[in-house]
C-alpha cells in the first residue's frame, strides 16, 4: 500500500535496498548494474527500481540530501514495506591525510552534529553503528575481490557549509576517516525497526587539500563501490 512518500505496491520492493542520495544515481544503477529493473515509485521524482543482480532480488531508491531526508524514506521501507536492509552508497569528503579521493569507506559508526538519535534515546547518546552482518560481508567481499577499503568512524553531518571549519581537525584528531549526510540517521532508524543498514562510500573530495574528483571520474570510481557492494549480497 501507498505511503505519504511512496506509491509501491506490497512486494513491489526486494528485502535489500541501496539508497544512493541522488534519485537519477539511483535510476542510473538500475539500468546498469540490475536485470529487469521496474521503476516502482516516483514520488517528488525520488525514484525507486527493483531488479535482479545475478539472480538476486535487489532494489534501489534515491534518499535525498540530509538526515531528515533519508530518516523519511528508511522509516517507511522498513515500516511499511517489510525491508530487512538498507545499504547507503554515496559520496563523502575526506579530513585525515591518509584517505584519498577515489577510497571505498565503510561506516562502522556515524558520529554525529545531528540530535535525532538523542531525541530516540530520551537526550542520551546513542551510538549510531552499522550492521555487524552486512558489514562482515563487505569486509570479506573486499578481501576476495582484492578491492582495497578503510572501515571506520564517520562523521554525519547537518550542515553541507559549516561555519566551523576547525570541526575537521578535531574530527581528525579522533580518528573520523570522513565527512557525509546521512549514516547517522539511517542507523538511527534501524535500531528503532530492528532492521539492518550499512554505509558505503566513496571519497569524491578532500577538504584539506581541495582535490575533487570530476563527474566522469565519478562514474567510474562509483561503479567500484557498487561492484562491492552488490557482490557482497550475493
Amino acid at each position: 500500500m501507498a505511503t505519504a512518500h511512496i506509491e509501491a505496491n506490497d512486494g513491489d520492493f526486494a528485502k535489500t535496498v541501496l539508497m544512493p542520495g541522488d534519485p537519477l544515481r539511483a535510476k542510473y544503477i538500475a539500468e546498469n548494474f540490475l536485470d529487469d529493473a521496474k521503476c516502482v515509485t516516483r514520488v517528488r521524482n525520488m525514484f525507486g527500481y527493483t531488479g535482479t543482480y545475478k539472480g538476486k532480488p535487489v532494489s534501489v531508491m534515491g534518499s535525498g540530501m540530509g538526515v531528515p531526508s533519508i530518516s523519511i524514506y528508511a522509516t517507511e521501507l522498513y515500516k511499511d514495506y517489510s525491508v530487512e536492509s538498507i545499504i547507503r552508497i554515496g559520496s563523502c569528503g575526506a579530513v585525515r591525510d591518509d584517505i584519498k579521493v577515489r577510497d571505498i569507506i565503510i561506516g562502522m559508526a556515524a558520529s554525529t552534529d545531528s540530535n535525532v538519535n538523542r531525541s530516540r534515546l530520551n537526550g542520551y547518546d546513542f551510538a549510531a553503528t552499522a550492521d555487524f552482518d552486512l558489514l562482515h560481508k563487505v569486509v570479506k567481499t573486499a578481501e576476495k575481490t582484492g578491492k582495497k577499503i578503510r572501515v571506520g568512524n564517520i562523521f554525519t553531518a547537518d550542515l553541507f557549509y559549516t561555519p566551523q571549519a576547525e570541526m575537521f581537525a578535531l574530527m581528525e584528531k579522533y580518528g573520523i576517516l570522513a565527512v557525509e549526510m546521512e549514516a547517522a540517521g539511517l542507523y538511527g532508524v534501524a535500531a528503532e525497526y530492528g532492521k539492518k543498514a550499512l554505509t558505503v562510500l566513496t571519497v569524491s573530495d578532500h577538504i584539506k587539500t581541495g582535490e575533487q574528483t570530476t563527474a566522469d571520474e565519478r562514474e567510474t570510481t562509483f561503479k567500484d563501490m557498487m561492484e562491492l557492494t552488490l557482490d557482497s549480497l550475493l
